[in-house]
């Protein structure tokens, strides 16, 4: 027979009547903390008298409480602990941002060298509750970025010279399944079906977050020898480099980049030609045109918009409850049902938090959803020290610091093209054909131009790059005067080509009333206007493709 431990109310006191609890220190809980060494009862503890006799050098356990007894005069002296400096009563009002203390010069570590935490840790539903922790160097300085109060920063300040890195099980699990899945790509997938989940062609958090998570829910969801599950990520590897924010969310959750497969990686159409492949599309109802051909390949569709036409043929369709709910709520909902402990890790859950946080623009969209909210306070360890605004805050600023990119993935965090056929030649024998470029950045031109000292050649290259005639570079910022500005670079393939361009602009001065900005070194194919009122991205590429069907240059 198995015992059973009694319960804290039969403790003490078995086949009695419970008395009612009482704090006082005769309680008979207490008696065994309150004996010396020797036996004899010690005598009650005066806090106040003791403060006021004697200076308390405290542990970090009680830095907490110096805020309040600094408001109440209580310690008349920090004392020389140097984890106090940071917490004297001159510095600290309600918006006083917390200075760091230089804790190296405390402690004797090896910053490379992880510390293990169990050698051989218990598992739980296949994942080890083993935990290893380094500490690294913080990358980027965190000092310029608005990060709102929180408990952590109360500790630790707002940007500590070093991180402490731990492990995340689920992580660890999810860096397994994508190198075993990559691993089974490069060799062909033999003998299986390639079940492949691929969200819409839009470089966001959401969707890479979404794509990978989901794949690996229906990994463990739906195991089968018969299929291979994949996350692709429908854009190219290359296009990382200029989503500062998503860089550093996949190395904060310390997820392997290298196992990641990217749609330029893989060839679909080869597997679709031999009907081995499978298609889960993520938040949208069909596929991007450039992908239409593998249409018929699509047998699951998971976040889709209410009331959208759908492919027939598809029976496996999962509806948003709210128009614009995020897609990793639901994953997020799936895992809470079948596998909650692999929300505890923290790399795991903020990948899925920072995603929802972005798609409901921090919980305060009109089209956020009650299911959001509840799944982003489930998933608040994922926050860390930052807390949730933190986090958001961090990854918006992500979002437009260019300070890390070379100028051609400042043109690429935002570009699109497309293609017009103009009138015919003098010679009235062909088509022209005229390939028009848009890149939309949000510094001023002359930050664009002052990035590097060949900005002008590298623009020009990624122009060349992309095989476009015209591009154009729309600037939108807010001045030191909180006033938003909207200018225009132009780089045209030649003279004939920019003088058509403005002429045309001319002809629309109502819609796009421009100003001449004088920026040396441009040369005679490329040219920086202001423009004088505020126009939306829209109407300039409205007006680009009107100029695109009608150009001649």
């Amino acid at each position: 027979m198995r015992s059973r431990s009694p319960s804290p109310r039969a403790v003490g006191q078995p086949n009695q009547v419970q008395e009612p609890y009482s704090r006082a220190r005769k309680n008979p809980f207490f008696d065994g903390l309150l004996r010396a060494e020797d036996g004899t009862p010690s005598p009650p503890f005066d806090l106040q008298a003791s403060l006021g006799s004697r200076n308390i050098s405290r542990t970090m356990s009680d830095i907490g409480n110096t805020h309040t007894r600094n408001a109440h005069n209580s310690l008349t002296d920090i004392g020389n602990n140097p984890f106090l400096q940071p917490f004297e009563r001159s510095k600290i009002d309600k918006t006083a941002s917390f200075a760091f203390t230089d804790v190296q010069s405390l402690f004797s570590f090896d910053p490379n060298e992880p510390i293990e935490a169990n050698e051989k840790p218990p598992t739980v539903n296949g994942l080890t509750s083993a935990k290893s922790f380094r500490v690294n160097r913080r990358k980027e300085n965190l000092s310029t970025v608005s990060l709102p109060q929180s408990a952590a920063s109360f500790y630790n300040g707002d940007s500590p010279e070093f991180e402490i890195v731990a492990s995340c099980p689920s992580i660890n699990q999810l860096n397994s399944f994508l190198k075993a899945t990559k691993d089974e790509v490069n060799a062909g997938v033999p003998g299986r079906f390639l079940h492949v989940v691929m969200a819409q062609d839009v470089p966001d958090v959401g969707s890479i977050a979404s794509t990978i998570t989901y794949a690996f829910y229906l990994n463990e969801a739906r195991k089968c020898d018969q299929i291979c599950t994949v996350p692709v990520i429908n854009m190219k590897r290359l296009d990382i480099r200029s989503q500062a924010e998503l860089k550093w969310l996949l190395d904060s959750c310390q997820i392997d980049q290298s196992s990641l497969i990217f749609v330029d990686e893989i060839d679909l159409s080869y597997y679709d030609l031999f009907g081995s492949l499978k298609v889960v599309l993520l938040n949208g109802n069909k596929l991007p045109a450039k992908q239409e051909a593998l249409k018929q390949a699509v047998v699951e569709i998971f976040n889709c918009k209410e009331g959208e036409s759908v492919y027939p043929w598809v029976k496996t369709v999962t509806i948003a409850e709210k128009q614009d709910s995020s897609c990793c709520t639901l994953v997020a909902e799936k895992f809470a049902l079948i596998s909650p402990e692999i929300l505890a890790g923290q790399g795991f859950s903020r990948l899925l938090l920072a995603a929802i946080l972005l798609d409901s623009a921090n919980l305060c969209s009109p089209q956020c959803s009650l299911k959001d909210k509840y799944m982003a306070t489930l998933l608040i360890h994922g926050a860390g020290r930052f807390g949730c605004n933190g986090l958001y805050q961090l990854l918006r600023y992500k979002m437009y610091d260019v300070s890390d990119l070379k100028v051609a993935d400042i043109l690429r965090r935002d570009f699109k093209k497309w293609t017009r056929v103009g009138k015919p030649d003098s010679a009235g024998s062909r088509m022209m054909a005229s390939q028009i470029g848009m890149s939309s950045i949000g510094v001023p031109i002359a930050q664009l131009l002052d990035h590097e000292d060949t900005s002008v050649h590298e623009i020009k290259y990624f122009q060349h790059m992309e095989k476009i005639r015209l591009l154009m570079i729309v600037s939108g910022y807010y001045d030191s005067k909180k006033n938003f500005k909207r200018e225009i670079l132009v780089s045209a393939e030649s003279v004939e080509l920019m003088k058509n361009l403005l002429f045309f602009f001319n002809a629309s001065a109502s819609q796009l009333p421009l100003k001449a900005i004088h920026q040396p070194g441009l040369g005679e194919e490329m040219q920086a206007f202001e423009i004088d009122k505020v126009t939306s991205r829209k109407t300039i590429e409205r007006l680009l493709e009107e100029f695109g069907g009608t150009s001649k240059g």
